[in-house]
């Protein structure tokens, strides 16, 4: 093991001894500490008692596969930042990336053997994002995460009228020219013992509780209210003015569960509250996936053929993930679609995920839909997603969720582009 005054740690699992003695040697020039086995129990025992910041992992050996020590990774619960290595083939490296990121793993890159040094160096070199890749699993500013505890439709019920879960908003924005196109909204409940709840562990609680309703209609009302003002304030050189299509304003993006697209009462009173407030209804954006839709796909057909006729705007989510998107992009009536991040954010190392997002750009500009690319992480995949024409961008790269005083405060400093 070689020392350094770096903080970061890397752990080495590889059955060639060249290769691992390579890498080492890469990673102690970069300033790292390293420790090399190729032992998978020795691995393990480094992973708890040496504390890793980083791992690179062969997913071919002998003893344990990558796919096995990818598990056993998962279930500790493993926060290093991940480098899978192989010579299996650029296809199965993708694929294992995907599954370790399902996983809830740190991927922050793929290698394919043979591999060039400064490649290597990159990644061990590069800022580390959280756990974040297909998903909402990890926060950084805006919170730690929370722990897996046990939560109750009482103590749900509770937050929702203490106020206690508040909506964060990020920012979308023009692909080509950095300008504001609007904000997504995404829910985030304080709780008193636990710190910073994301929804991914909330919504199942409040839809299987039959608190989904008013959860969707109290974190609507927030965001409306704080949305409001952003309609008509500006002079031209505020956010109010900023538009992301001509003709269309900046937009505020809501998610919506398939528990709430059969009560068009709940739709009904969200247009009341938009013509309260003075908000048109083409600013509102419903996002859905296509699982939502397929529940009751005729209950969907009325319902979002009725928002539209209204002037809503709906986005397919998560595009390209599902086996039936294409036919609930072609059956109800959406204004956008998003890419799934999991190609979004693989797009530098996987020249499949590069097709797959070229192809969904060029699928919605033919359609005459808008395209919104999530999970931007970085500049590279901004620009390259500048190339291909996508409309719009969101992700950590341009701005992560925040609360709605920090969102102001964010506006206010942005340098703003016509």
């Amino acid at each position: 093991m070689t020392s350094s005054v770096s903080r970061r740690r890397l752990l080495i699992l590889d059955d060639d001894s060249l290769i691992g003695q390579t890498i080492t040697a890469i990673a102690a020039l970069a300033g790292l500490e390293t420790c090399y086995t190729q032992n998978p129990e020795e691995f393990f025992r480094a992973v708890e008692e040496w504390r890793p910041t980083h791992i690179a992992l062969d997913l071919v050996m002998p003893k344990m596969d990558g796919v096995q020590v990818i598990q056993r990774l998962a279930l500790r619960g493993c926060e290093a930042a991940i480098i899978i290595t192989s010579g299996v083939g650029t296809r199965v490296l993708d694929a294992a990336g995907r599954l370790a990121a399902e996983h809830g793993l740190n991927i922050i890159g793929v290698l394919a053997k043979p591999f060039t040094p400064a490649r290597l160096r990159q990644l061990l070199l590069s800022e580390v994002p959280g756990p974040s890749s297909f998903g909402e699993r990890g926060v950084s500013q805006e919170g730690a995460l929370a722990p897996a505890a046990t939560l109750s439709a009482e103590e749900l019920r509770r937050a929702i009228l203490s106020g206690a879960i508040v909506p964060y908003f990020q920012p979308k924005v023009v692909c080509a020219t950095g300008a504001l196109a609007g904000f997504e909204v995404l829910a985030r409940w304080g709780h008193p013992t636990q710190g910073l709840i994301l929804p991914t562990r909330f919504i199942p609680l409040a839809e299987v509780s039959g608190l989904i309703d008013d959860l969707t209609l109290y974190v609507t009302d927030q965001a409306l209210r704080w949305f409001a003002p952003l309609c008509t304030s500006g002079n031209g050189a505020g956010p109010g003015k900023l538009s992301a299509t001509p003709g269309v304003g900046m937009q505020l993006a809501m998610n919506i569960s398939a528990r709430t697209l059969s009560n068009t009462a709940l739709f009904d009173e969200i247009r009341e509250r938009c013509s309260q407030l003075g908000i048109a209804a083409e600013r509102l954006s419903f996002e859905l996936t296509e699982s939502s839709a397929m529940d009751d796909p005729i209950a969907s057909l009325d319902l979002l053929t009725r928002l539209r006729m209204q002037g809503f705007h709906l986005a397919l989510d998560d595009f390209g993930t599902g086996f039936s998107s294409m036919l609930q992009l072609v059956r109800l009536p959406f204004s956008e679609i998003k890419i799934d991040k999991s190609f979004v954010m693989t797009a530098m190392q996987s020249q499949e995920s590069r097709t797959v997002t070229r192809f969904i750009v060029d699928l919605g500009r033919s359609l005459g839909l808008r395209c919104t690319a999530e999970g931007v992480e970085d500049v590279q995949v901004l620009a390259y997603l500048q190339s291909i024409g996508c409309d719009l961008v969101q992700g950590h790269a341009i701005a992560q969720p925040m609360p709605g005083d920090v969102a102001v405060r964010w506006m206010q400093q942005r340098v703003w582009v016509r």
